[in-house]
């Protein structure tokens, strides 16, 4: 269980359990008394005991990793914003080095992600002044582990503004930090209604329910966790580690695409096809459907894509590039009429099936997204939540295998 706020908000230091590395300097006690201090929430405490660590043994991947993560988490309350925009700076580089030293997380990876080089601007957590103070004095006193205060402040904060996220995220946090599991899961059922399309309260609420051993429910939460955000390594990260604790290997269907389609500036689009499609063995049917799905794609950067999305100035590969090519395909087959799936790839045959259940939308979402085609995600979930969560748990719950007829 974490407690983190991402690029849009502060990102906070986090409750993240962490193993000293074996070492020589594992039995030195302040190193030991420093991370009691950082399992146990007592942050303002453990920050200057990390600061001597890390002067003192600086090939210390944890220790710089804590060290880190500290000094990204004061930022939540401190109110000078130069000296918070400073310590995000600072926070970042030691995580950094600390993956340079071998430290390796999903945690990690997504904190250096969400921070710019320089720290950033910050935002604050409302543009209220009284809210935002709230917020920041329940952060203080979250860090000094005075969880009554912290949870009074958060109460307040959701009182002076009900939509704000993170107070009741927070708040199911503190549940969480003293073991009041079933208040916990109340807290961030909260803070999933105020907004459902953020990965957060329902990865922490899978984290609650998973503490009170209730697995199945759990696995949900981590699911909608995914589809709401699919490309945060931390929602990826929990969906994946639920899987294993219940020994389900999670998936995609196992699609290769023998074509490709790059645009280099105006009339400039180069189709590049597999050699294999060409050789005497390869299914003519086959090969005839992936150049249509070539030829498909290959209309996009000079004209579709001009058509398709009239507000973008600059091409880019699209979900409905994507989606149009892989129909076209499937149109190929259609009109051939062939009786004997065989005859034809399993890539093909799976697109088929995607399609006809109507989860190819999802599976290029969610199975093969590149830069481009991750900007149709949100515009896609608004509308198609339900298509997105049936294709995981007929998909990536059988580890790519489908439903069972």
């Amino acid at each position: 269980m974490s407690k983190q706020k991402f690029a849009s908000i502060l990102l906070i230091f986090v409750c993240l359990a962490i193993t000293p590395a074996v070492i020589a300097q594992k039995d030195d006690p302040d190193r030991k008394r420093a991370f009691e201090l950082y399992d146990d929430a007592q942050w303002i405490e453990a920050l200057p005991l990390f600061e001597k660590l890390a002067v003192r043994y600086p090939e210390d991947g944890q220790v710089i990793e804590a060290l880190g993560m500290l000094l990204i988490g004061q930022t939540a309350y401190v109110k000078d914003s130069e000296a918070r925009k400073a310590a995000r700076k600072r926070g970042r580089e030691l995580l950094v080095k600390a993956q340079s030293l071998g430290v390796d997380n999903a945690l990690l990876k997504s904190t250096i992600e969400a921070i710019p080089p320089d720290g950033g601007i910050d935002n604050g957590f409302s543009l209220k002044k009284e809210v935002d103070e709230a917020m920041r004095e329940g952060e203080a006193a979250f860090a000094r582990n005075d969880m009554p205060k912290a949870l009074e402040m958060y109460q307040r904060a959701l009182l002076l503004d009900p939509k704000l996220y993170e107070a009741a995220l927070f708040a199911g946090d503190v549940y969480y930090k003293t073991a009041e599991q079933k208040k916990a899961s109340e807290w961030f059922a909260r803070a999933a209604a105020i907004n459902p399309d953020r990965e957060t309260a329902y990865r922490y609420w899978g984290d609650s329910l998973m503490k009170q051993g209730r697995v199945t429910e759990a696995g949900d939460k981590f699911v909608e966790a995914y589809i709401a955000e699919p490309y945060s390594r931390l929602a990826r990260a929990a969906f994946i580690n639920w899987g294993n604790k219940i020994q389900i290997q999670l998936g995609h269907p196992e699609i290769d695409i023998p074509a490709n389609v790059s645009a280099k500036g105006e009339n400039q689009t180069t189709l590049n096809l597999d050699p294999n499609l060409f050789k005497k063995d390869a299914s003519a049917n086959s090969s005839a459907a992936w150049m249509m799905y070539g030829i498909a794609r290959a209309t996009w950067p000079n004209g579709e894509f001009a058509k398709n999305y009239p507000e973008e100035k600059k091409y880019r590969h699209s979900l409905k590039e994507e989606a149009a090519a892989m129909r076209s395909a499937i149109k190929v087959l259609e009109e051939k009429k062939i009786k004997d799936p065989n005859s034809i790839d399993k890539s093909l045959q799976l697109i088929m099936k995607l399609d006809k259940e109507g989860l190819l939308e999802s599976f290029i979402l969610l199975a093969m997204p590149d830069e481009g085609i991750a900007r149709d995600f949100g515009p896609y979930r608004r509308t198609n939540v339900e298509n997105l969560r049936r294709y995981v748990k007929d998909y990536v719950l059988t580890g790519g295998a489908g439903p069972k007829k």
